[in-house]
């Protein structure tokens, strides 16, 4: 499951990168990506540690 949402959130991620005007870039896009990023961060982190811990 968190797998599919970090492949999710990777494409989600690449599509609003490459959707990114390369001047005056409108501050939601900036806070979309930001907030993306973040709960990909976290759920990367999560899944290592449950690898860690042998959960899944």
């Amino acid at each position: 499951m968190k797998q599919e949402r970090i492949a999710e959130l990777e494409r989600r991620i690449a599509d609003l990168k490459a959707r990114l005007p390369r001047h005056s870039v409108p501050p939601a896009m900036l806070q979309e990506l930001e907030s993306l990023e973040e709960e990909l961060e976290r759920l990367v982190q999560e899944s290592e540690e449950d690898d860690e811990t042998g959960r899944t």
